[in-house]
């Protein structure tokens, strides 16, 4: 049986297996506590994003330490998993990633809040979109290893002083520890893409509240890299900024130069008292 790479489904199948193997070994259960002698992992389901023809999906399921599960749109490619992984049976979301409901991963329960990491080679023309979903579910999604167009993995891992660095990295970084593991090269593909790739680790960090409003938080972040060439003062001007905001020394920088907890700082000096 044979699965045809879809260009609208932005699917490029990985047929390089030892970078497949070494993606999966990404996963190290983060979140590991010790209980007595026996160490503990903060999740045990792993849940891989359109997994095509489970070229890296075979590798997770050698490893007995994470209870896989898969999802994925393309009809062609379930029944394709189906036939070939028979440990897979129940363990297939034939769904869209994007617009199922978060409670229903990631093994169909509704009503579901057990924690589970997100693994995958991401469709890249929609990579964005599954790593903002990932952050709306955040306290539930303490690890991610995916590979991405290199370009949007630089920008995810970048930091403050850098051309890439922007909403993405800081709201990202807010809440997860970040790493630019490795460069793929387009040839280990099918078809091979116009672009490099780049795999990412995404390690949840231990805030539980960034000290700040997070509605104006995003807010301000958005607002400053909007027209990240002006300073803040004039990026932040539509958000009628309070006179604390701006007697600020960030007032006179550009987005790009704040770090993370530098916009919290400049997020609070942005709240007027109620």
């Amino acid at each position: 049986m044979y699965v045809k790479p879809k260009k609208e489904l932005g699917q490029h199948f990985l047929k390089d297996l030892s970078i497949a193997q070494r993606i999966a070994e990404l996963l190290t259960g983060h979140g590991t506590r010790n209980d007595g002698d026996a160490p503990v992992r903060s999740y045990k389901k792993v849940l891989e994003i359109g997994p095509g023809t489970g070229v890296l999906t075979q590798y997770l399921l050698t490893n007995d330490q994470f209870e896989t599960f898969v999802i994925e749109i393309d009809r062609e490619s379930v029944d394709y998993l189906k036939l070939h992984f028979p440990k897979l049976e129940g363990h297939i979301l034939a769904a869209d990633f994007l617009n199922i409901r978060p409670d229903l991963l990631p093994n169909k329960q509704p009503d579901n809040t057990e924690p589970f990491a997100v693994i995958g080679n991401f469709p890249y023309n929609i990579s964005t979109q599954i790593l903002f979903k990932v952050l709306d579910m955040r306290d539930r999604v303490p690890e991610v290893v995916g590979m991405f167009q290199r370009e949007v993995a630089q920008r995810v891992a970048s930091g403050p002083g850098n051309k890439d660095y922007g909403i993405l990295s800081v709201l990202l970084q807010a809440w997860y520890d970040i790493k630019y593991e490795f460069t793929v090269d387009p040839g280990v593909f099918n078809p091979p893409p116009k672009v490099y790739s780049g795999v990412l680790s995404l390690r949840r960090n231990d805030k539980t509240d960034l000290g700040c409003d997070e509605r104006k938080f995003v807010q301000v972040v958005k607002h400053g890299f909007s027209q990240r060439r002006k300073t803040l003062r004039n990026a932040l001007k539509p958000l009628n900024p309070t006179e604390a905001a701006l007697a600020s020394p960030f007032m006179d920088k550009r987005a790009e130069q704040l770090s993370v907890a530098e916009f919290v700082q400049l997020t609070l000096l942005m709240k007027n008292e109620e």
